[in-house]
């Protein structure tokens, strides 16, 4: 089958036949198809994002505010379309794919005012005995071609935090969509494509698992950003290592709350309802996977979220009244509810929940949990929140700590002084004071330490990250 010329998004089946079929989480009605890159295609992919970065480094600054705003416009007007597209393929329910488009946009608008704000810096040279004459000043250059790896939870969004950093800082990106649910992601290629941006700076390429190894060990890219688990980040380190290129990774995470004596209780229950039960069905890397309640408020505290959970709504991503909706697949369905029985089998008592349909696993309360327990030694990606009995704020810091992932944490407490006291001691990237772990804003830095991964995700963060840095010293500069 013949390509457009100018098509830079591989939208149309193969010519040998390799297409994989996209499906509803919850039906499972089949609602189109994923062509799989050749190698060929990868390698031809990477070889035009040559040009492409030469074209985006001379792109003006202000032509590339103008160019992503036009792509932040492009979404917008068709926000709802895309909404719908993105809750058929991903399972999360349309409001909250709604929520998704619309922080797609702001991260557009967010990188093109970025783009123009790119500085750099003058050194003093008169702190060196011998060097007062001479002037030396910092300039950031574009790092060239990213490689963008984007996971299937929150395409959307996280693609915009990849692509438009790339381009704001002058890169060409290639993008390798999650292939469980790609499709939302190709059409919105075709937005970035009509904006203008010159030819092959924005590519999307679909692939799996083998198209992303492909492009961390390929010569032709400078930088690999991937938000995935902590297996495929170590994987393609690995691989990025053979060319010393750029790695850029936010990995899993296994987030705590701590639920202190003092704390609003209906409130903290809420956080972990709208944190972890009810927000894109569970599976989000900064959800929270760990609840620890001092002892004074634990039964309270349970009631509140059995209460509160069990009026969530499960069912048909599309419909209005809809909470929480299926897995991404049922197999990941499968996993989460087998995680459950491995609770209940280590002493945990489910409170609110019930049987895994399909891909659906409904909202699911353990209480009782063991500290070391698989259920909090490991995340469950899927909705479902574990207790933990502790006697106070420094045995929950100390258990919270023993996780090898390091991404956010949350704690509940009417004292302010105990709040920064408890969140200087948590071994994480990013505390949140009486709110949930799953807070994320563009122009906040998103990160975590440990096996999260080390790398920051934000407006200004990103963009550092996506350009090299230049000295040049002008000699008797200042003569």
């Amino acid at each position: 089958m013949e390509r457009p010329a100018r098509s830079y998004t591989l939208t149309n089946p193969l010519t040998d036949g390799r297409a994989l079929p996209v499906h509803n989480p919850g039906s499972g009605a089949v609602l189109g198809e994923m062509p799989v890159a050749t190698e060929d295609e990868a390698r031809a992919a990477v070889r035009t994002a040559q040009d492409a970065r030469t074209a985006m480094a001379a792109t003006p600054s202000h032509e590339r505010a103008r160019l992503l705003a036009k792509v932040a416009d492009g979404i917008e007007a068709r926000a709802e379309e895309l909404a719908r597209d993105l809750a058929a393929e991903n399972g999360k329910p349309i409001r909250q794919t709604r929520e998704e488009i619309a922080a797609a946009v702001r991260i557009f608008r967010g990188f093109a005012g970025e783009a123009t704000r790119i500085f750099g810096r003058q050194i003093p040279l008169d702190a060196v005995p011998g060097l007062e004459n001479h002037l030396a000043v910092t300039v950031r250059e574009p790092i060239g071609v990213v490689a963008a790896i984007v996971p299937f939870n929150y395409p959307v969004e996280l693609w915009a935090h990849k692509a438009a950093a790339a381009l704001a800082a002058g890169n060409a990106v290639i993008v390798k969509p999650p292939e469980k649910c790609p499709l939302t992601l190709m059409e919105i290629g075709r937005i970035v494509e009509a904006a203008g941006f010159p030819e092959a700076a924005h590519q999307i390429v679909p692939g799996g698992p083998e198209l992303a190894r492909f492009l961390a060990s390929a010569d032709g890219v400078q930088m690999i950003s991937l938000t995935g688990s902590t297996a495929a980040g170590k994987a393609l380190a690995e691989l990025a290592a053979g060319t010393l290129k750029r790695t850029h990774l936010e990995l899993g995470g296994n987030d705590a709350l701590i639920v202190c004596a003092d704390a609003d209780v209906e409130r903290a229950a809420e956080a972990v309802v709208l944190g972890r039960l009810a927000r894109g069905n569970g599976q989000i890397c900064c959800a929270v996977k760990r609840v620890y309640v001092e002892d004074g408020v634990y039964d309270a505290f349970a009631e509140a979220l059995e209460a509160q959970a069990g009026k969530l709504v499960v069912g048909d991503q599309l419909d209005e009244a809809t909470d929480v909706g299926p897995l991404i697949t049922e197999p990941a369905a499968v996993a989460v509810d087998q995680a459950i029985r491995a609770a209940v089998n280590d002493g945990a008592r489910v409170v609110v929940g019930g049987p895994r349909d399909g891909a659906f696993v409904p909202p699911t309360v353990l209480v009782d949990v063991a500290p070391h327990a698989e259920a909090v030694a490991e995340e469950i990606f899927g909705p479902v929140a574990p207790l933990l009995r502790v006697t106070d704020a420094m045995e929950a810091v100390r258990l919270a700590n023993e996780s090898a992932y390091g991404l956010q944490a949350a704690i509940f407490t009417r004292d302010i002084g105990r709040a920064f006291s408890v969140a200087r001691r948590l071994q994480v990237g990013g505390v949140v004071i009486n709110g949930s772990t799953a807070l994320r804003a563009e122009n906040l830095p998103f990160g975590g330490v440990k096996l999260t991964g080390g790398a920051r995700e934000g407006l200004h963060d990103t963009l550092l990250d996506m350009t090299e840095q230049k000295t040049i010293i002008v000699m008797d500069g200042l003569a």
